[in-house]
Formats: C-alpha cells, sequence, structure tokens
C-alpha cells in the first residue's frame, strides 16, 4: 500500500468535496504548484488510492424512486458458490452496492428501483436466480437521513 503524506491526504479530501476541481485551484488548496499537485493527483489515480471520478445523480430525478436493501443468506458455501454468487450481483444493473458480511445474513445489497412492482419482479426473476440462495429479506428507505459522504481522511 501507498503511504500517504498530508499532502496527500488533503488532496483526497478536496478531491472527495469536488472531483471536478481545476488542478490550478487544487493545488492553491492544498498549498502546491501546479506541476507536482498533478503529479500527486496521478499517482494517486495510478496506484488505485483514487479509483475513479463519478457524477453523483439523484435517484428521483431519473425516476428511481425505490431503494431497497436486501439481505441474502445462502444454502450452501462450498467451493466456487461465492464467486458465482458474486458474478450474478454483479451482473444485475439495478444492485448498486453489494457486502459479503459476516454474521447472520451472508450479502448485503443496495437496490434502486422505479416502484414496488418492479422491485417485485426484480426479485422474482433475479434475485431468486441467483445461486445457493436461501433467503431474501428486504427493508425499504423511507428516505435519506445522511447521503453518501466522502470518508472520514484525517
Amino acid at each position: 500500500m501507498q503511504r500517504l503524506d498530508e499532502i496527500d491526504l488533503r488532496i483526497l479530501h478536496e478531491l472527495q468535496s469536488d472531483g471536478r476541481i481545476s488542478n490550478q485551484d487544487l493545488a492553491d488548496r492544498v498549498g502546491l504548484s501546479p506541476s507536482p499537485c498533478l503529479r500527486r493527483v496521478r499517482r494517486l489515480e495510478e496506484s488505485g488510492v483514487v479509483a475513479g471520478y463519478t457524477a453523483v445523480v439523484d435517484p428521483a430525478s431519473v425516476g428511481l424512486d425505490i431503494t431497497a436493501f436486501v439481505r441474502l443468506r445462502l444454502d450452501s458455501h462450498g467451493t466456487g458458490v461465492a464467486e458465482r454468487v458474486e458474478e450474478a450481483i454483479r451482473g444485475i444493473p439495478e444492485v448498486t452496492e453489494s457486502y459479503l458480511l459476516a454474521g447472520d445474513h451472508d450479502y448485503l445489497l443496495k437496490v434502486a428501483a422505479r416502484s414496488f412492482p418492479a422491485y417485485e419482479e426484480l426479485m422474482r426473476t433475479k434475485l431468486r436466480a441467483i445461486p445457493a440462495v436461501s433467503s431474501i429479506e428486504t427493508t425499504f428507505a423511507i428516505s435519506v437521513t445522511k447521503p453518501s459522504s466522502p470518508l472520514p481522511i484525517d
């Protein structure tokens, strides 16, 4: 793992707040001249510390009114099962995040759907088709109380 110094951490903090910041503005904010700042950003990108840049889209603005958190329990944990499950999960566009868990459930999925009937169809045709799934439990979000936020980099 790459060792990060105080300037790297300040760069990461600024990029998390505004991924479209110009190199000049970023350099000014972290106390570097533009060339060394750009070299550091490129090094952070190439090493995978900065994994990418995205736009944050409001789900309701694109008709995705339902957010569901889905817990999956598997009936088998044999050789290759996890790989097949995770491959199936990655192939479902409505699953926006997926986590392997320790505890009572095996996976936690965050799902975006247009409506409750659309979620039901997704559950019936895609989630139940995931290999080795023995149970599916769903919790629907009523509202967002804290949107996705930057990592607490110190």
